[in-house]
């Protein structure tokens, strides 16, 4: 076997990649790398007794290119006896509609694609052509955007069924043997773009370090060794920590102790974080910044504060929570309410409790105390009450300040959060809003020492 060969296989024998009787899907460009790896495993097929596909993937961004890139993939693959797919993505639509740039939107279609590929073919593992050299561009790439520990692991050389063979094989190897060998390859004209962070670095970067250490790319590439050494340690830690602080768990929503954040150490709060975003939706968006808000909301902020996070995601101090929800915002329903009894209105969290009165100087205690009592003259009143979530327009008269104001300026003015508003519960007596729930009632509506016949409301809370 060529050298390089023993190479790769001595790198899947230390990460366990392949055990013999495995279905390997490679993912097949056409490039150096990808060829150089398709050859090396139709090479080891007989030893580990696999069965070796090719998927080639049209992304849709060089249609002067991708039809003999295409060709020649599958022109590969029947010289090799391989089953050949070819499959094609619409990066552009996709990154318009979910605000992606061209790279990532390429990328998440790219592994989208790879597991649907698999999952048709039955699969057990998915062959990815990076090199040495990708490992110590994506560090270089991680280190310049401001990644901590975890981004500067790099490209784990196993991921659930991904394999990369060649991740300890520098590309100038990778050349070398393709060389020798005779074997043709193509070339993507992408990666000659310098409008790419990737190539920038490639091309213009790194020529410059191995100016200081020739052998950058291996240097590069043990660093990020370490840190994944390192990072599975940490994610005992992580692991056993998050544990022991969730109260509640759904896919959306994770909800943890606060009291235990008291007393740890800044740098494990950093990595609990991560993961417990990482278990509510994606981590794409969320750099160190948006850690360090939630870690400083944590240590220094009061019941009640949020954090807007990018990918819909909000962290929420409660009184003895800390709440990471990517859940949308829930919306009140319209209530028609029971006079006199009792109205759930569950999407805000409360019980209604209506009764009317006869003397009003026994509720005059009670006034102002808004977030608890709403006290309304009932005469002046159009029966039946409805609450119902806020809407365009909305606008009352605040007891006690006797103007008009609207109600996107009152919410402004008491710092509700915005993913609060659409769940405040205002009770509406034909168009006019008498009471916003919880907060403040309307001048006009009030009860006073002239009124001959009070409604009263109390609120109950329903759940914690």
């Amino acid at each position: 076997m060529p050298a390089l060969a023993n190479k790769i296989t001595a790198t899947i024998k230390k990460f366990s990649m392949l055990s013999g009787g495995e279905t390997v899907l490679a993912g097949l460009s056409g490039g150096p790398d990808s060829v150089c790896m398709l050859h090396i495993l139709n090479g080891l097929r007989e030893r580990y007794k696999l069965t070796l596909h090719a998927v080639y993937i049209d992304h849709g961004l060089r249609p002067g290119e991708t039809v003999q890139e295409r060709e020649f993939c599958k022109k590969l693959c029947d010289s090799l006896n391989l089953q050949f797919v070819a499959k094609s993505v619409e990066v552009k639509s996709f990154a318009k509609t979910q605000g992606l740039n061209m790279q990532e939107a390429a990328r998440q279609l790219r592994y989208a694609t790879y597991d649907e590929t698999a999952y048709e073919l039955r699969a057990d593992r998915i062959s990815l052509g990076h090199t040495a050299d990708d490992q110590a561009e994506t560090l270089l790439m991680r280190l310049l955007r401001g990644a901590g520990p975890t981004g500067l692991a790099g490209i784990p050389p196993v991921r659930k069924s991904i394999i990369r063979p060649l991740i300890d094989v520098e590309r100038k190897e990778v050349e070398e043997f393709l060389d020798q060998q005779g074997i043709e390859y193509v070339i993507d004209s992408s990666n000659l773009r310098s409008d790419y962070l990737r190539n920038r670095i490639r091309l213009s970067l790194l020529p410059v370090i191995r100016e200081f250490n020739q052998d950058i790319i291996s240097t590069l590439a043990k660093t990020a060794a370490i840190f994944r050494d390192e990072e599975r340690y940490f994610e005992i830690i992580v692991t056993k920590t998050l544990m022991k602080l969730i109260s509640r768990k759904t896919a959306s929503r994770i909800e943890l102790f606060l009291a235990p954040f008291e007393i740890m150490d800044t740098a494990i709060m950093r990595r609990v974080l991560r993961r417990a975003v990482d278990e509510t939706r994606s981590l794409r968006g969320i750099s160190f910044i948006h850690i360090e808000d939630m870690v400083e909301m944590i240590k220094h902020g009061n019941p009640g504060d949020r954090l807007y996070l990018p990918g819909g995601i909000r962290a929420i101090k409660e009184y003895s929570m800390l709440v990471l929800t990517s859940e949308p915002p829930a919306r009140l329903d319209t209530y028609p309410l029971t006079i006199p009894g009792e109205t759930i209105l569950k999407e805000a969290g409360i019980l209604l409790d209506a009764s009317t009165e006869k003397d009003v100087q026994e509720m005059s205690a009670r006034q102002g105390l808004w977030s608890s009592f709403g006290i309304f003259d009932l005469d002046r009143l159009a029966l039946p009450l409805t609450a119902r979530p806020r809407k365009n327009g909305d606008f009352f008269y605040p007891a006690g300040f006797g103007k008009r104001k609207k109600l996107q300026d009152f919410f402004v003015d008491m710092k509700i959060p915005r993913d609060e508003r659409d769940r405040v519960p205002l009770v509406v007596s034909g168009e006019d809003i008498i009471w916003v729930v919880g907060y403040r009632g309307d001048e006009r509506f009030r009860a006073t020492e002239k009124t001959a016949n009070v409604l009263t409301f109390e609120v109950k809370r329903i759940r914690d």
